[in-house]
């Protein structure tokens, strides 16, 4: 297993290589990272071409990857004509930590930003992840062990439903529901933007009111899928001879189930699971969007718009960092589910 582990992880090495090549090249061709830094005052063309030139964007995209891998060192100018010199500092590079500075949010590196937005987004999903972990399995074990019954119809009827809505009018139905008719009708009524109402403050009451119709509307998506895949994996497992052998053998229900069919049942299920889980680093873009979340997803959208190159290959890269490594988790707890997989 040790050393799986150690080669997968020098097979990540290149992989992350390509990765970072292809989503740089794909980012540098989308628009002009300098149409934003400017502000509101029209940036002299001097100016331009002069920090174009600081800045290395005046060179080949080969040229422009390496400065953003190894460093580059930037000066100051004052770009917007305010009299005050815009500092761009040295930089590091990536492979010493160093993502650069925002070209929106002046004085803050790509990393700080990144950090402070985080914590919200992970504040959101978790609390989400387990919520649809946790009825997923319900749902579809429930259904599965009533396969055919009237529950079984009712609850695959609403899951089609429910998975095939788009998560933007999942969200926009959750607050015309939740907050506006229920303030209409006098019930108590949730909030639908931000983490707190700033007439309050922040307090944990205050998040955790807050964080109903996001989780609310990103969970219902999402069990409404993986119920659906539960239920056709356990259909397969209890048809299975050992299954039926474990029941001969006088076993209980629970034991059958949770030991034997689950088990089996849910090594598909943790592929899934393994590759949704890195995608909360990223948050969810429309989610924090239409709530007005202030999280990763919102951060990468605000700056892919003002093509803030090094803010979004940050949140880009750590997303891929998390692939490789919840894969390599994924299929650690394979070996874990089934004594059978072995890892020479």
């Amino acid at each position: 297993m040790v050393r799986y582990i150690i080669r997968r992880l020098l097979q990540a090495i290149p992989l992350l290589f390509i990765i970072s090549i292809l989503i740089f090249v794909l980012l540098q061709s989308s628009g002009d990272p300098l149409a934003s830094m400017g502000g509101k005052r029209i940036t002299r063309p001097e100016d331009r071409a002069r920090l174009a030139h600081i800045m290395g964007l005046d060179q080949p995209i080969y040229i422009q990857y390496i400065y953003w891998l190894v460093g580059n060192d930037w000066v100051q100018i004052d770009i917007d004509n305010d009299g005050i010199p815009d500092t761009y500092g040295q930089r590091k590079g990536v492979l010493r930590g160093d993502f650069g500075d925002s070209l929106v949010n002046r004085g803050k590196t790509a990393l700080s930003l990144i950090e402070e937005r985080l914590p919200n987004t992970l504040i959101l999903m978790i609390p989400a992840e387990i919520i649809i972990l946790f009825f997923s399995l319900l749902v579809g074990i429930f259904s599965a062990l009533r396969q055919y019954s009237l529950t079984d119809q009712v609850i695959t009827a609403g899951s089609f439903i429910g998975y095939s809505m788009p998560i933007f009018f999942v969200a926009l139905a959750s607050m015309y529901l939740f907050a506006v008719n229920f303030r209409k009708w006098g019930l108590p009524y949730l909030p639908t933007v931000g983490m707190f109402d700033p007439k309050v403050g922040k307090s944990l009451s205050q998040v955790v009111v807050h964080m109903i119709l996001p989780i609310f509307s990103m969970s219902l998506v999402s069990i409404s899928g993986y119920s659906r895949f539960v239920r056709s994996q356990m259909l397969e497992v209890i048809s299975q001879d050992y299954i039926r052998t474990a029941y001969a053998k006088g076993l209980s229900e629970r034991m059958v189930l949770i030991g034997h069919a689950l088990k089996n049942a849910a090594i598909p299920f943790v592929t899934l699971v393994g590759i949704d889980i890195p995608f909360l680093l990223g948050g969810a873009v429309i989610t924090e969007t239409i709530f007005g979340w202030p999280g990763m997803g919102r951060l990468f959208i605000d700056h892919l718009n003002r093509f803030d190159t090094p803010v979004v290959m940050g949140i880009l890269m750590l997303i891929s960092l998390a692939v490789v490594f919840f894969q390599l988790l994924t299929d650690i707890v394979y070996g874990w589910l089934d004594p059978r997989i072995r890892y020479n």
